[in-house]
């Protein structure tokens, strides 16, 4: 996708601060951290959101879950943090690229959704 802003980022166009990649992934700190502990972690490969994969995914959705604790615990979140993937407009998903945040910090996170 020549527009997408991940994919810009994955290729090297957009300067991120990268603290890991792979042959499947690359993550970097999010520019408006929400927490401490603010990470994104994308496919390189082009994938809008969670409702656009499929079997052939399962590689790079594994690897989106299996380094989170090790990227969250490298950045300062080794006793815990929260994953995300928003998806969608109803999910609150901004950029059309499959994301996983990990968020964390020396504080808890807070409640996952507020009540009303």
């Amino acid at each position: 996708m020549n527009d997408c802003l991940f994919c810009k980022i994955a290729a090297g166009d957009i300067p991120s601060r990268k603290v890991y990649e792979d042959e499947l992934v690359i993550a970097f700190h999010d520019i408006r951290p929400l927490r401490p502990v603010h990470i994104l972690v994308i496919p390189k490969k082009h994938i809008t959101s969670l409702a656009h994969v499929g079997a052939a995914d399962e590689p790079v959705l594994g690897r989106l879950l299996s380094i989170a604790q090790k990227l969250a615990a490298e950045n300062g979140s080794a006793d815990g943090f929260r994953g995300i993937i928003n998806t969608g407009r109803i999910g609150g998903q901004e950029v059309p690229h499959l994301h996983l945040h990990i968020l964390g910090g020396p504080e808890p996170v807070g409640p996952m959704v507020k009540h009303d």
